[in-house]
């Protein structure tokens, strides 16, 4: 039985935070859960504090923070090394 990976991208309804959102429902693959948060909302903002994201677009993976998030940025090859696409 295959467990679903949990993402969670934190965006702000931004062309940038748009393009994140499709880079990661083109790679991910059907173990992937993928949820949109909207910073606007504070509950979500919370939730993004708690795990440390300083700049939006952020993904959490199986809650945890992913690396390339960490800071600034994110990259393909970073998401798919911590499992993106992967079944």
């Amino acid at each position: 039985m295959n467990t679903k990976r949990k993402i969670e991208i934190f965006s702000a309804d931004c062309p940038l935070c748009d393009e994140t959102v499709e880079l990661v429902r083109q790679i991910a693959c059907p173990s992937c859960e993928i949820t949109v948060l909207d910073m606007k909302d504070s509950a979500v903002a919370d939730r993004a504090k708690s795990l440390g994201v300083q700049s939006v677009p952020a993904l959490a993976i199986d809650g945890k923070l992913a690396e390339c998030c960490v800071g600034r940025g994110l990259d393909e090859a970073t998401l798919r090394a911590m499992g993106i696409g992967q079944p």
